[in-house]
């Protein structure tokens, strides 16, 4: 593990790292903390649609009710109210993307993330709103597959797994214990970085001297999105590295 840091720190010149709280969460506080930070835009598609309405969308547009059942990481919630608690997450995602990215000043959003992230309540709305942004990218893939539309490879390898097959198996399989019992998967690091059309570089330290230390999600952006940079020793837990 010395050698992968050192490796960091000669060759890619990162001189310290960001400690990231560690819990089931913080794949999505890093990446989110680090688009925040550099006041990164909103991506293409959500420009082009109200996000705050995408669950209701779910809902009417395409019925899914099964959605009733997502669950808030740890809080076991099911029911009616799930298109309520998850607008007002989404919401707050849609609020705090436009201020950061509105803020010119590097310092100022620095100091403004770090009060955010320190809030446990509005934080965990931001990553379950995340999450729900995630859905939404794979249960839009799964339509247009229906329809032999072409959509990306990583939405075809989620589909051929038994327990992520159609949207509903995805989110009953995976997706409600991010924040609970679990983390991301590799295959939703893809799903969230082409989701938030960012490319999510991370170096995974315990593949030190081999061809997966440096990988990126997803590997082929489709366009040129901006970059964000995250480490791990495990892949459970990750942190933020510090040029």
């Amino acid at each position: 593990m010395r050698k992968a840091y050192e490796e960091l720190f000669w060759r890619h010149h990162i001189k310290c790292v960001r400690q990231v709280k560690r819990d089931n969460y913080d794949a999505l506080r890093s990446v989110l903390f680090q688009i925040f930070s550099q006041g990164l835009s909103f991506p293409s598609w959500m420009k082009e649609k109200d996000i705050v309405k995408l669950p209701e969308k779910l809902l009417f547009s395409q019925g899914c009710n099964w959605i009733q059942q997502y669950s808030f990481g740890p809080e076991k919630y099911t029911g009616s109210n799930v298109f309520g608690k998850l607008r007002k997450c989404v919401e707050l995602l849609k609020t705090q993307w436009t201020e950061f990215s509105g803020i010119k000043d590097y310092h100022k959003r620095g100091s403004m993330c770090n009060i955010l992230f320190s809030d446990a309540i509005l934080e965990y709305k931001l990553y379950e709103a995340l999450k729900f942004i995630m859905l939404y990218q794979v249960t839009e893939a799964y339509e247009q597959m229906k329809t032999n539309k072409v959509i990306p490879s990583l939405f075809r390898l989620l589909f051929s797994r038994e327990t992520s097959a159609d949207p509903l198996s995805f989110m009953m399989n995976h997706l409600n214990s991010v924040g609970d019992t679990c983390g991301l998967e590799q295959i939703d690091m893809f799903i969230l970085g082409y989701s938030l059309e960012v490319k999510i570089k991370v170096f995974r330290l315990f593949k030190f001297n081999s061809r997966d230390f440096e990988v990126c999600y997803p590997e082929d952006p489709l366009r040129e999105w901006p970059e964000i940079s995250l480490l791990t020793e495990n892949d459970c837990h990750y942190h933020i590295p510090v040029c």
